[in-house]
């Protein structure tokens, strides 16, 4: 199995896309707004990524964290509301809030169960900062670490009750980056002793099954490599202060934050300490140069995914209820529905 999560082009497997994915055995699949349609479409779509790898236990990931980002959107599927409201809800009732974000990943987990996927890059366990870039403030929980757990935990718990898991992220703290990662690499050069407060939530959840790398330098732990690409970060502070033990998957090494080819990126995280390295927009030229440069999957990166994979769960859910119930303890802590706008692929 090539250690890497791929993507593909449209809403419908080509015969050349499913002839590379035979080939090299990926790991998984990430899904974008490019490959969905509808229910119908997407199942299809999910299932025949399963025939051509001939893997029931494929990985196939989506980001549908709500706000601005959420791959499955109306009129099919309803439009979850970001993670910032349910941070405003929580300065008025913490445990109304938790409830509530706890209904939000029930439906979303029922929503991709229903449609062949396993995998949901959320919740962000990232602290807001005065000077966090403004693309990020809407995707976030709040601005103490207490409460990102409180939230991020409720959201994983929801989704795994569904048949869904949650892959948190960004490991070890993407709050401080001044700029978006999507387009420059940021440089965080605070201390060993603020690093470590924004990596409270993600100790609390050291336990979630999959987590996500930030494409971030920090000074204080490594001033010459982004965590993605960083041994020291990856070993002495991810597995090692952090105490997590999941699959680690890249972020998209497809962004302006990293310099190099797809390949020596690639290359580069699975020697640092990822599991996955993720290629959303890699070609089927790239696809298999990555399949013979990289090498296979370890036995312990084996062994994450599968814990990584879901239990399904005892019914197929009820989104409606689940909605419901969101949106009554929503109201029921007065809290404004935040305007976002902008979306992003």
């Amino acid at each position: 199995m090539t250690p890497i999560v791929a993507g593909i082009a449209g809403p419908v497997l080509t015969a050349d896309e499913a002839d590379v994915l035979a080939r090299i055995g990926p790991a998984g699949i990430i899904l974008f707004t490019r490959n969905v349609v509808d229910p119908v479409q997407l199942h299809a779509l999910t299932d025949s990524l399963r025939d051509c790898t001939g893997r029931a236990d494929l990985a196939i990931l989506i980001d549908q964290e709500g706000g601005p980002v959420a791959r499955l959107r109306p009129p099919h599927w309803p439009d979850f509301p970001a993670a910032a409201r349910f941070a405003a809800a929580y300065d008025v009732a913490p445990a109304t809030a938790i409830r509530a974000m706890h209904a939000q990943g029930q439906a979303i987990g029922h929503i991709l169960a229903v449609a062949g996927i396993t995998m949901n890059c959320a919740p962000l366990l990232d602290i807001g900062h005065a000077d966090t870039d403004p693309a990020l403030l809407p995707r976030l929980a709040g601005h103490d670490p207490f409460r990102v757990a409180a939230l991020g935990r409720a959201m994983l718990d929801g989704m795994a009750g569904a048949g869904v898991t949650g892959i948190v992220k960004h490991l070890p703290g993407l709050g401080r980056a001044t700029v978006d990662p999507h387009h420059a690499l940021p440089v965080v050069k605070v201390g060993a002793e603020a690093l470590a407060i924004d990596a409270q939530p993600f100790r609390a959840l050291a336990h979630a099954r999959a987590g996500m790398t930030a494409h971030v330098v920090y000074a204080a732990w490594d001033a010459a490599r982004p965590a993605t690409l960083s041994p020291v970060v990856i070993d002495r502070v991810i597995r090692g202060m952090i105490g997590f033990e999941g699959l680690l998957v890249t972020d998209d090494l497809h962004m302006g934050a990293l310099s190099g080819d797809l390949v020596g990126r690639a290359i580069a995280a699975i020697a640092a300490g990822c599991d996955l390295a993720l290629c959303c927009h890699a070609t089927s030229a790239e696809l298999l140069a990555l399949a013979t440069a990289l090498p296979a999957l370890s036995i312990a990166g084996h062994d994450r995914l599968a814990r990584a994979y879901p239990v399904a769960p005892a019914s197929s859910g009820d989104v409606a209820a689940s909605l419901s119930r969101r949106d009554a303890y929503l109201a029921a802590t007065g809290a404004v529905r935040l305007a976002i706008s902008g979306k992003t692929d």
